[in-house]
């Protein structure tokens, strides 16, 4: 079974292709879904995913981008996500980690994508920090929305907050983070995460299991089996399971 990234970057992030591409599919990593931070990254992921077999990705603004998003991005989002190797919205939510954040702006602009993905008969990718609360309240209040499925991508909260939101229908994934040796919340985050709800990422070039290197797709493996370790799991069987879940909710 091969091993899938659910969550990465490459637009604007200086990788060197297509030196980079053969080592991620030389390190057995088969599928990568790349999440789209701005409109205009969503529409290079599209034409990277255009010429790689394996490569798809999601159309969506990131939580800390959002000031002047307005009709024409959703315009600009809907468009990007009529193309086939689109698979999700993305990624979108809630960051409050930064104190000029402005949390009205960021609300609407999330709800205005879950709104979006609904008329699409699309699933989500959720980027959440520092915002547990209101990222609760709103997938709470928009449950509707919310009917093609949703991810929380490189979950860090609590295994409560995980139950909150498992009933609502959400998925997990989980990263380089796992790997670090003081990521206690996270290995229990990893632990309580029920079989058919986790997948694997490695928010790329963010987040290396390798403290102070550049992430890469290609370190899948390393995250994959130290997931397995945490949950006292066959390499083998996790990988199965992450690839079921993986096409159940974005269809790759």
């Amino acid at each position: 079974m091969s091993y899938l990234d659910i969550h990465a970057h490459f637009a604007d992030e200086g990788y060197d292709f297509p030196a980079e591409w053969e080592r991620i599919r030389a390190a057995g990593v088969e599928t990568v879904v790349l999440a789209g931070d701005t409109a205009a990254h969503s529409r290079m992921h599209r034409d990277f995913c255009a010429e790689h077999d394996g490569a798809y990705f999601c159309a969506g603004v990131h939580p800390s981008v959002t000031e002047g998003f307005g009709t024409e991005t959703v315009a600009a989002l809907t468009e990007l996500a009529g193309d086939p190797k689109c698979v999700a919205i993305g990624e979108i939510g809630l960051d409050y980690h930064y104190p000029e954040t402005d949390k009205p702006k960021q609300r609407e602009a999330f709800v205005a994508q879950l709104e979006t993905a609904a008329k699409l008969d699309m699933p989500v990718q959720i980027h959440s920090r520092d915002a547990a609360a209101d990222t609760l309240a709103i997938l709470r209040e928009n449950g509707a929305l919310l009917k093609k499925g949703f991810l929380l991508h490189c979950y860090s909260y609590s295994p409560d907050l995980m139950a909150e939101i498992l009933s609502l229908g959400g998925y997990f994934s989980f990263g380089g983070v796992a790997c670090f040796k003081n990521a206690a919340r996270v290995w229990e985050c990893v632990r309580a995460c029920p079989q058919d709800r986790i997948l694997s990422e490695t928010d790329s070039p963010y987040l290396s299991p390798f403290r102070g290197e550049k992430n890469s797709p290609a370190n899948i493996p390393v995250i994959v089996k130290r997931l397995a370790e945490l949950r006292g799991e066959r390499e083998e069987d996790l990988k199965v399971a992450i690839r079921k879940n993986a096409n159940k909710l974005f269809g790759v």
